[in-house]
């Protein structure tokens, strides 16, 4: 993949250069007027009045102000364009510190992610960039195994959660069309050979291959080009959301967990710490949908994380937001060009009611080779792949109304 991709938005530039000087400086990059206020020391004329003489000479711009009511002469006039401009100054330079301390923080935070390269072995075939602006990113929930196996090679990693992720060049919101991990599909035979005909449980790329065989059984299957990867321990997520201090869910229906200790999850809305909202999420023999139920909860899970990180609650608590920030990044591997700062000023503005959450079209469960898998619904993914493909999401949405969604 290329280092530089086509839509990928430029980067900021940086908001100044520092100026050679024995002083530390600080760049001012915005334009001013007039440093001070235009010469507006009123001079009285001659006062036959005045109490003392002017002297110095009487022209204009020489000698002392006229005296004050009770014989003092007043001091040095106040400078007020002068004082305000320090002021200013000041506040700028203050205002700076925290803009360059930010971008510090962030880039601590930037090197804090680990780093894969699942797009090198990528070397043909891909699907091609069609619009500016637009991104698409592959994100990829694992429950880990084996936390040392490589990313990028076979392992017993498996892939939980697979969902494509749709920010449109307006950056307004963010579509993410999850993926259900039995969706039956074409898998490549590596992720530099054809799209080809060998299918299998979507979820089964990343065993087979690791991430780059997952990005090219996406692709291949979507007819949509990667430009980001981002795969997330959801063993880490449990830190992450107790640095929130939890999240609150809404659960659906009473159900005992299957795995140890044997939770039992009360229906209604309940506030769950880092280990309840895990072991509620992984949940799926219980509910009569199956597999559809944990799809649903893990976006239930999601948004609900989002909503927490960006209350009022964690952005005005530094401690918190900085161990939120800590434990989410621990939590994630991206491909080497994903910016975090970068990502952070595209996507300011995006929030929990900023994401449309979506399943790839699909005709249910069938039994082929013995096993059970999901069918896709060849034409309406079709139309919603293309719809991606031409940033024209909101339209298909518009045209295709979800299902109102349980939970």
């Amino acid at each position: 993949m290329s280092s530089t991709h086509p839509r990928r938005a430029g980067r900021s530039a940086p908001v100044g250069s520092a100026r050679p000087s024995g002083r530390a400086s600080v760049p001012i990059s915005v334009a001013a007027g007039s440093s001070r206020t235009p010469g507006a020391s009123a001079r009285s004329s001659a006062n036959a009045r005045a109490t003392r003489p002017l002297t110095g000479g009487g022209g204009r711009g020489g000698g002392l102000p006229p005296s004050v009511p009770g014989g003092r002469r007043p001091g040095p006039r106040p400078r007020w364009g002068r004082i305000i401009l320090v002021a200013a100054a000041a506040l700028l330079v203050v205002s700076l510190l925290a803009v360059g301390a930010l971008a510090l923080y962030g880039k601590s935070l930037d090197k804090n992610l680990a780093r894969t390269d699942p797009f090198s072995a990528l070397t043909g075939g891909r699907p091609p960039a069609t619009v500016d602006g637009v991104i698409n990113m592959l994100l990829v929930g694992s429950d880990s195994r084996d936390p040392d196996a490589s990313l990028n090679v076979s392992s017993e990693w498996r892939a939980d959660t697979i969902i494509v992720m749709h920010i449109p060049a307006n950056q307004k919101e963010a579509y993410l069309i999850s993926v259900p991990r039995d969706l039956y599909v074409p898998i490549p035979e590596s992720p530099s050979a054809d799209c080809g005909e060998r299918r299998g449980k979507v979820n089964a790329a990343f065993a087979f291959g690791g991430l780059p065989l997952a990005v090219r059984t996406v692709e291949c299957f979507t007819d949509i080009r990667m430009d980001h990867v981002v795969a997330i321990d959801f063993a880490g997520f449990k830190e992450v959301t107790d640095a929130l201090g939890g999240v609150d869910m809404k659960i659906e229906q009473t159900v005992t967990s299957i795995h140890k200790p044997f939770r039992t999850f009360k229906k209604g809305k309940r506030q769950l710490s880092g280990a309840e909202a895990l072991d509620y999420v992984r949940q799926r023999k219980q509910f009569a949908d199956g597999d559809f139920a944990r799809v649903r909860h893990q976006q239930q899970f999601l948004r609900a994380l989002m909503d927490k990180a960006v209350s009022s609650g964690t952005l005005a608590n530094p401690p918190k937001l900085n161990a939120f920030l800590k434990a989410a990044t621990g939590a994630l591997t991206v491909d080497k060009e994903l910016s975090l700062v970068d990502m952070a000023v595209q996507f300011r503005n995006l929030k929990g009611d900023n994401l449309r959450f979506m399943t790839s079209p699909h005709a249910g469960s069938e039994t082929i080779n013995g096993e059970s898998v999901v069918v896709s619904d060849r034409p309406k993914a079709l139309a919603l792949y293309q719809a991606v493909a031409k940033d024209k999401v909101a339209e298909w949405v518009a045209a295709n109304p979800p299902a109102k969604a349980t939970g």
